[in-house]
């Protein structure tokens, strides 16, 4: 019998019969580790313990320690355990397909009565009672018309459909746990034993079109969440009912911020409130980049489909541009533009103006520029998933050998403004060439290690996610971390070796030669709007005082102070203090607990007392004592806190 050759991840390796499988290796290795084991890696493929291996290879045997494939696994089976589940209660339903989430999964269901919270319930019994069995998980490989007989058979008519859109040179798999069966590709877990049965839960019901088309039959879809083990479900849970006080739609309209209408599907209504946020971040963003060098512009909104088309966007972004269609005078026919979907080909336009030396680069130009792009009605969601947006974009014209430099300044400022926006910690993730690119393999050669060198300059931690770049060049994304643990992708800074060809970009080199620039895309931000939301949930509205809108309330006891009340806002305004007075005949506690509700940050009561003795009595958000301060006290303390923190390490 052939014999293969197996490498271990400690570098030894063992002589195997071809057709072993990753199951029969674990078992060589340790029968403790052939009971624990529930998938394996074969040469960079997720393999299935049951498949069989007919070549050398490099093989790594995975258990329920390993986070990634142990919760990819676990939560695959939880989708089959459910449609299965879903069947057994009511054998007249089809199932459709069951991907895995980032946290758990989902199950498209065709159903003519709605699912309810009370089904939900009678489905997760029903999965306990199927784990309980710890039935083994079986595969078998079936002729392409033997696996649409099958389910011909059962009027499985989405299944088919699914079998038809399998590439003809992969193989069908067909997997069973106990009498019920699925298409799937694998890889699964040994037996459904393994999967914690305590560490699942069902979310909730939605509707769901077939592959997302409006035109095909609307499904019914169970999401849930899984887990290794209980403490992580907890912990999960325990985080959303935390993100669900700081969702920012719910703070949104406590504060006053904004509104979304139905006339304007995914634009922003920006509400005083609101938009003072927005000003003082745009403000603060605008000194930082002043600061760092950046010349900042202005491009159109509008712009003719002939200059998308050289960018090669029209044909990758036609269909989320919005189209503007004009008859020009005199012209045979309407003049076809599109409101800009980002800004980049339009900061080659101004880089092109005037021939460009050497000693001009780099070049650096930034735009808080408005861009639109259509996102599908179901995909929208508050500020974070909009169809007008403001990037704070910008456009780096350098040499290669100015790149590393120019990367390396980027990640310092993006650090030192997460921080000061109350962010401290973020990952950066390297992405590197596709097999589709444009470019020489030196340059990407020169990209790659410019970008690394960077990151290992400035000290931060990274991970590279091999043939993940853009076809234009090489790109870091910038994951920072908000105040639960969630991670939210904002930053991004791409070199692109493609546009300034295409958009004919050049500049005399020191040899008198025209030359390429490289053009670096870098967005710190990246959408004011999602960027906006992210700030809210992460200080879960209780904003610095430097960015609140409404910083400080002045409020009367009695009626007597309401003079002095009107006294102390006019201090505070001079001192550059956004304040405002509540004079109201209402008792104190009720002001406080309405201003409380839309997180004014600072709360100065009045009564007689401080009438007498000149002074306030101050309570912040959050706190249930408050502290009498001397006028000149109040606003010193007050002056320095609502003042931004560049202006403050400027001072």
């Amino acid at each position: 019998m052939a014999q293969i050759s197996l490498t271990f991840p400690d570098g030894n390796s063992r002589e195997y019969p071809a057709g072993v499988t990753a199951a029969e290796v674990a078992q060589s290795i340790s029968p403790s580790l052939a009971k624990k084991a529930i998938s394996a890696d074969l040469d960079g493929t997720h393999w299935d313990l049951s498949w069989p291996i007919q070549q050398d290879s490099k093989i790594a045997i995975h258990s329920t320690k390993d986070e990634a494939p142990s919760l990819e696994l676990i939560r695959h089976a939880f989708a089959h355990v459910m449609a299965r589940a879903v069947q057994e209660i009511w054998p007249d339903v089809k199932v459709t397909i069951g991907p895995v989430t980032e946290n758990g999964w989902f199950y498209d269901f065709d159903r003519s009565e709605p699912f309810t919270p009370e089904d939900l319930g009678a489905i997760e019994k029903k999965m306990k009672e199927i784990i309980a069995k710890s039935e083994p998980i079986r595969n078998e490989v079936w002729d392409r018309a033997q696996a649409r007989a099958y389910y011909q058979e059962r009027g499985e008519t989405f299944k088919i459909e699914l079998l038809d859109r399998i590439p003809e040179d992969s193989p069908i798999r067909m997997y069973w746990h106990g009498d019920w069966q699925d298409l799937c590709r694998g890889p699964h877990l040994q037996h459904m034993g393994q999967l914690p049965a305590d560490a699942f839960k069902l979310m909730g019901v939605s509707g769901a079109y077939w592959f997302g088309d409006v035109s095909r039959p609307q499904l019914q879809r169970i999401s849930g969440v899984g887990f290794r083990n209980r403490n992580e479900l907890k912990a999960h849970l325990t985080m959303l009912e935390e993100a669900a006080k700081r969702d920012h739609r719910k703070l949104g309209r406590e504060m006053d911020l904004y509104h979304l209408q139905e006339e304007a599907p995914g634009m922003v209504f920006w509400h005083p409130n609101g938009w003072t946020v927005y000003r003082a971040l745009e403000d603060y963003m605008r000194r930082r980049q002043n600061a760092a060098g950046y010349r900042e512009i202005r491009t159109p909104q509008v712009v003719d489909r002939v200059l998308w088309e050289r960018s090669g966007h029209w044909e990758a972004y036609r269909e989320n541009m919005f189209i503007v269609e004009v008859d020009e005078e005199g012209a045979k026919e309407k003049r076809t533009n599109a409101l800009k979907p980002m800004n980049c080909p339009c900061h080659v336009q101004v880089y092109n103006q005037g021939l460009k030396s050497y000693r001009d680069l780099p070049l650096r130009l930034a735009e808080f520029g408005s861009c639109h792009r259509y996102e599908s009605s179901g995909s929208m969601h508050g500020l974070m998933r909009v169809r007008g947006f403001v990037q704070d974009d910008a456009h780096i014209f350098c040499t290669e050998d100015q790149l590393e430099q120019e990367c390396a300044d980027f990640i310092e400022l993006l650090a030192s403004v997460y921080t000061d926006l109350g962010f401290e910690k973020f990952d950066i993730k390297l992405s590197t060439r596709p097999e589709t690119r444009v470019g020489s393999d030196d340059i990407w050669d020169k990209a790659e290690s410019a970008l690394e060198g960077a990151i290992k300059k400035a000290g931060a931690d990274y991970t590279v996610d091999p043939g993940e770049g853009a076809f234009y060049g090489p790109k870091l994304d910038f994951k920072l971390t908000d105040a639960i643990g969630r991670e939210w992708q904002c930053g991004t800074f791409q070199a692109d070796f493609n546009l300034p060809d295409r958009l004919d970009a050049e500049f005399v080199n020191e040899k008198g030669d025209k030359a390429r620039p490289v053009m670096l895309h870098r967005a710190i931000l990246g959408s004011f709007e999602r960027f906006l939301g992210i700030l809210i949930e992460n200080h879960a509205g209780r904003l610095p005082l430097w960015l609140a809108p409404r910083q400080v309330v002045v409020a009367s006891i009695v009626s007597d102070a309401d003079d002095y009340v009107h006294e102390v806002v006019a201090a505070l305004k001079k001192a550059g203090i956004r304040a405002e007075a509540d004079t109201r005949n209402e008792k104190i506690n009720y002001k406080v607990r309405e201003h409380s509700v839309g997180k004014v940050p600072v709360i100065l009561a009045i009564g007689g007392r401080e009438v007498e003795e000149r002074t306030v009595s101050l309570r912040r958000l959050g706190e249930n004592r408050s502290e009498v301060l001397s006028l000149d006290a109040v606003l010193a303390q007050l002056k320095d806190e609502a003042t931004a923190p560049d202006l403050r390490r400027d001072a």
